[in-house]
């Protein structure tokens, strides 16, 4: 299959130009409650997050909607929420990134931070993939795929993009 490069970047451009407004107005969502994924073994991923990426467990109750199953939050800063749910007794099989599904979830951390991550992925024997000096990518227990980003939030590799 041959993809057309010049037919994407004129239609990227076209889009750019009819939806990026000059004057951006004001967003009617309050920010990013929290993000949910599925997890197999509530234990593993807390200690995934909690112990590894040093991201804090701040509750952990029943899924209002499936008895038995646990919802569960980590602190991922600046007010936003990772969440996970399990599911006792579904097969839900592997992660699989599918169209309309997750992709990847990008957390800002300082340079310092990421520095230091970085070295506890490779201890811990997490594979992973450095791009551009300040992109990790990794996955979880689960196979969900993480981007630490050493790029202040609203920044991506040097560009303003808020």
């Amino acid at each position: 299959m041959t993809i057309d490069y010049a037919a994407i970047e004129a239609r990227r451009a076209e889009i750019r130009e009819r939806y990026l407004l000059a004057h951006r107005p004001s967003s009617s969502a309050r920010g990013l409650h929290h993000v949910a994924l599925l997890s197999s073994d509530v234990e593993r991923t807390i200690k995934f997050y909690q112990e590894l990426l040093e991201f804090p467990l701040t509750e952990i109750f029943e899924n209002r909607d499936y008895k038995g199953s646990n919802h569960f939050f980590f602190d991922i800063g600046n007010g936003n929420l990772l969440a996970f749910f399990d599911f006792p007794g579904l097969d839900l099989g592997p992660y699989r990134e599918v169209l309309g599904g997750l992709h990847h979830i990008a957390i800002s951390v300082d340079p310092a931070t990421w520095e230091r991550l970085r070295g506890k992925l490779e201890m811990a024997g997490v594979p992973h993939q450095i791009e551009s000096g300040a992109s990790i990518y990794f996955r979880d227990p689960d196979g969900a795929r993480l981007e630490l980003l050493a790029d202040p939030l609203g920044e991506m590799y040097g560009a303003r993009v808020m």
